[in-house]
């Protein structure tokens, strides 16, 4: 009986120093790093543990984080990568950071194979009238797009928005506000 509360006290002991050597993320995003910014963080103790995980669930309570993902989750199919880049990871030389942009949507249609196979024919055209542009395919509920480019400002978007409408095959396009692939 004394050897099993020795042992329960070791193991509380190094569970509860393993707990204190952790750092919480919102700590991790505040920490001065040579050469960045500095994040300073204003919100309640609630949200900070919210944040850090530190929330206890009751009875009455549930979490909604997995809904929120859902509902803003969209189909990628074509050549858009699978994952956004992680919030807080500090980007590498050759790795994908998505960023706020623009593309330009070539195509629009319904939800129906038709509208899929007509959206990946567009995309196969602008492919091969500029092959160095990259070509996203994709269904945002209840629609199949196809949108190209992945620019940071509207000029440059417009330029090669330009060089589309100078083809006359690109009848329907225009520029849209989207989140695009930046890569370092």
């Amino acid at each position: 009986m004394c050897k099993l509360k020795f042992l329960s006290f070791i193991l509380l002991l190094q569970f509860s120093a393993a707990t204190f050597a952790q750092e919480l993320y919102t700590d991790y995003l505040q920490k001065e790093k040579p050469g960045r910014g500095t994040i300073v963080l204003h919100q309640s103790k609630a949200i900070t543990d919210l944040v850090n995980g530190l929330f206890r669930k009751t009875a009455g309570s549930r979490n909604t984080a997995g809904s929120v993902a859902k509902a803003d989750s969209i189909i990628r199919t074509g050549a858009q990568d699978e994952a956004d880049s992680l919030a807080g990871a500090a980007p590498v030389l050759g790795q994908r950071v998505r960023a706020n942009g623009y593309r330009i949507q070539v195509f629009s249609g319904g939800n129906s194979r038709g509208a899929k196979n007509e959206a990946m024919m567009i995309g196969k055209r602008v492919k091969g009238i500029f092959p160095d542009i990259m070509v996203y395919t994709q269904f945002v509920s209840p629609h199949w797009q196809c949108r190209v480019g992945d620019f940071r400002t509207y000029e440059e978007a417009n330029d090669m928005f330009m060089r589309l409408k100078e083809t006359q095959s690109f009848k329907e396009a225009v520029i849209v506000k989207s989140k695009i692939n930046v890569y370092y």
